[in-house]
């Protein structure tokens, strides 16, 4: 008679509103004659204290499992292999033929037009002379032509890391009035860089480079963009000397009206050639032309014209010859030593996240795998040797490894071809530049860092994460109205911040059983779900450590709280089984074990039974070796939530 009571309850339309499984004590007596067998949760044996470290370390640093391709072979195979580990060269250089080589041509000598105005112009960024950047388009992709495992990124100066550098370097020594000890840092910082980068790769600690969340990269490389942007205005408008009176007319006697127009119509030029590589795509190689193109007739116009002689900024001396060696002006001691480290470490980490994001997106587009790993070392050498031959910190450049892409290269050879054509541009070119306008440079600059403002990608992380949106925005404000450091900082900041927020509060949810089947969701995602009469099923969405678990305690006796308010207010029975769903819970520790030992016990002081559903094999474990499983009892740890759920219901309908 009691039964038929509760089954009368359960009919009432404002409990069915509130989602409450009308029909489960009856069904659940029917499951229970149904099933005759309930599998019970699997121990596994216990392990060797030395394997589970084994294993674990195994998983964390070489999760590729490097070494497999070692197996079962003998010693000079093995030798060979290695060497091929460090050199991919000697593996696919072995099926190299005449038609990969003409792609390789191609596409080489499209990304040698495109590098050697911007190397110019990005050198002037780290406040370099512009030789320095097409020594840095010689030497590096040379040696990662021979070392990296990228196909098809293009390798040189960029302009973030430019900015970057220059930002960080003339901090600590003016580049105008001691230029020698300026240039000095920059090897050492580059030096430094390419260690970094090396060791990370060596030792496997590429995951620490995650840590710069994709968000915290579109902001920090938009507002990058924008300062450089900005900072191109003095060459673009030939600014000689910034008036400090306020009137228009008294500021724009400090312009030069013919480096406007050099400018402005160059600008639009190069705007222009990348409408159209954007809008069809078989014109890729009208915008990688462009940049040259237009250096070629700015300096043709000014020997011409004679502009100089007017106010138009030139170039004027570009070194002529490869470069020099620069070993003997690195920084190894003094208070310059631990300046060049600090500078390289941060400018050898954001060049490595480019690089790395650049050759992944390539090789997802192309199908193949990049190791990266071999990437980080590669880059690290490339650095290493790169200060030692007058270069700076050089990476993946994205405008010229999309240039690379499209024009068909097949492997690094593309990076090879364009580092002849540098090399013959040293030799022989450098001398015609002299007359290059800057505001030609300064157009190049903006035309090529305009792409860096991905607004596109920015509303759809406002769309996906608001919480990414705000790492993107505090990146962003950080470079424009801080300093590239500060962005640097806030970017990174916020990336912990969120990773530590979803670490100490996870996702917990109440779980329903979906209709006509055996299987319990979350009710906010599936409405039609229904609860189980008597029974609270909690899932957790999370490891449970020191770190979150007593929240995780907290907020299971929360939800049960406000259950059973409800259920007071309806008249109907209370809560007498709270199943805890541990499907997602991938490990636990010694608080973890605590916070649900607490949770037991405040859950019998209101006699309501807890029960495991589905702990996995490290859980049930450390469960076993608590001795919790004794305390909560075997019998209450099931399989599955519907095992558990046809129990418990079976229990409460007895109880009732």
């Amino acid at each position: 008679e009691l039964e038929r009571s509760v089954m009368g309850n359960y009919r009432d339309e404002e409990l069915a509103r509130d989602g409450m499984d009308i029909r489960s004590l009856s069904s659940s007596r029917h499951q229970a004659q149904d099933f005759t067998y309930i599998h019970k949760v699997g121990v596994p044996p216990r392990q060797n204290l030395f394997k589970e470290i084994k294993a674990t370390m195994k998983e964390t640093f070489f999760a590729d499992d490097p070494l497999r391709p070692f197996k079962d072979q003998t010693k000079s195979r093995k030798f060979v292999l290695g060497l091929q580990a460090i050199f991919p060269i000697l593996e696919w250089g072995r099926s190299y033929n005449f038609k990969k080589f003409r792609g390789d041509l191609i596409s080489g000598l499209t990304i040698a037009s495109l590098c050697i105005p911007q190397d110019i112009g990005y050198a002037k960024l780290a406040n370099l002379d512009p030789q320095y950047g097409l020594y840095s388009s010689f030497v590096p992709p040379l040696i990662y032509a021979f070392m990296g495992s990228s196909r098809d990124i293009a390798i040189g100066p960029v302009a973030v890391v430019s900015l970057l550098l220059g930002t960080l370097l003339q901090n600590e020594i003016d580049p105008h009035t001691n230029a020698a000890d300026y240039r000095r840092l920059a090897f050492t910082a580059t030096l430094f860089a390419g260690i970094t980068q090396a060791t990370l790769g060596i030792l496997r600690l590429g995951f620490l480079i995650d840590f710069l969340s994709h968000a915290a990269v579109v902001g920090f490389m938009g507002g990058a963009a924008i300062t450089i942007a900005l900072q191109q205005l003095k060459g673009f408008l030939g600014i000689k000397k910034f008036t400090k009176n306020t009137d228009i007319i008294s500021v724009m006697h400090s312009w030069n009206w013919q480096t406007i127009v050099i400018g402005v119509t160059f600008l639009a030029f190069l705007l222009f050639a990348k409408y159209i590589g954007k809008k069809n795509k078989k014109f890729f190689w009208v915008p990688a032309i462009a940049p040259l193109i237009s250096v070629i007739l700015s300096t043709l116009f000014v020997y011409i014209t004679h502009a100089e002689k007017k106010g138009v900024a030139i170039v004027r001396h570009i070194e002529k010859g490869i470069n020099p060696s620069s070993v003997n002006e690195i920084y190894l001691t003094g208070e310059y030593l631990s300046k060049g480290f600090k500078i390289g470490v941060v400018a050898g980490m954001v060049a490595l996240t480019e690089a790395v994001a650049i050759g992944r997106t390539f090789a997802s587009m192309k199908d193949y795998q990049l190791d990266g790993n071999k990437e980080m070392v590669a880059l690290g050498a490339m650095n290493v040797i790169g200060s030692m031959t007058s270069c700076y910190v050089a990476t993946g450049s994205f405008s010229r490894s999309a240039v690379n892409y499209m024009a068909g290269c097949q492997t690094a050879v593309s990076n090879i071809v364009m580092s002849c054509i540098v090399f013959l541009t040293l030799e022989f070119i450098t001398p015609l530049f002299k007359y290059t306008p800057n505001a030609i440079l300064a157009s190049i600059i903006i035309s090529a860092v305009i792409g860096l403002i991905d607004y596109e990608a920015a509303i759809l992380i406002w769309k996906i994460d608001k919480f990414d949106f705000v790492a993107c925005m505090g990146a962003f404000f950080g470079v424009v109205f801080a300093s590239v450091e500060i962005g640097l900082l806030i970017a990174v900041s916020i990336s912990f911040a969120k990773i530590l927020l979803q670490v100490t509060r996870p996702r917990t949810a109440i779980l329903g059983r979906i209709p006509r089947t055996s299987v319990y969701r979350n009710i906010d995602q599936y409405p039609e779900a229904t609860k189980v009469a008597g029974i609270l099923i909690v899932r957790v969405d999370s490891a449970i450590y020191f770190s979150n678990s007593n929240y995780i305690k907290e907020r299971i006796l929360r939800w049960l709280n406000d259950e059973e308010e409800k259920l007071k207010a309806a008249v109907l029975p209370r809560i007498r089984f709270l199943i805890v769903e541990m499907s997602p819970v991938t490990d636990i520790d010694t608080s973890g074990v605590h916070a649900l030992e607490e949770l037991h016990r405040s859950l019998q002081k209101r006699d309501v039974q807890i029960v495991l559903a589905n702990p996995g094999q490290l859980v049930i474990e450390k469960l076993h070796a608590s001795d919790l499983v004794n305390l909560i009892g075997e019998e209450n740890i099931f399989l599955t939530v519907a095992d558990s759920v046809v129990t418990c219901s079976t229990k409460v309908v007895q109880e009732v």
